[in-house]
């Protein structure tokens, strides 16, 4: 499975962004789909998960401002991010989980290469 990112980028506070990730490869395979971040000095956190039966998982800090969404026919995934604050600043990293122990464990199989979001203005 391979995962391309795309749509980060700086925007100020109270501004949008999207983000996408297209999978390719054995797709089939995947459970689940999602995003994390990591900030600086910080660990890399969930933000939002996806299954391939369509059930999502927020971190708490996201509900409310981002949504998670697929598209199943161009087999990605994109995070809707609203309401942008400073503290969302990080790099997002998409993932795939192979099967449901991954999501739950937080231990996804494959990366994204990642994608610099910014909120300052």
């Amino acid at each position: 499975v391979q995962l391309v990112e795309s749509g980060g980028g700086l925007v100020q506070p109270g501004g949008s962004l999207r983000l996408s990730c297209a999978a390719s490869g054995s797709i089939f395979s995947i459970y689940a789909m999602g995003w994390y971040r990591q900030a600086p000095g910080k660990q890399r956190e969930l933000v939002a998960a996806i299954t391939s039966g369509g059930s999502t998982n927020y971190a708490d800090s996201v509900k409310g401002r981002f949504t998670i969404s697929r598209d199943n026919a161009k087999n990605t995934v994109y995070l809707q991010m609203n309401s942008l604050k400073p503290e969302d600043t990080a790099v997002y990293y998409c993932n795939a989980d192979l099967s449901r122990r991954a999501t739950i464990t937080r231990s996804p199989d494959y990366w994204g290469q990642g994608t610099q979001v910014t909120v300052s203005s």
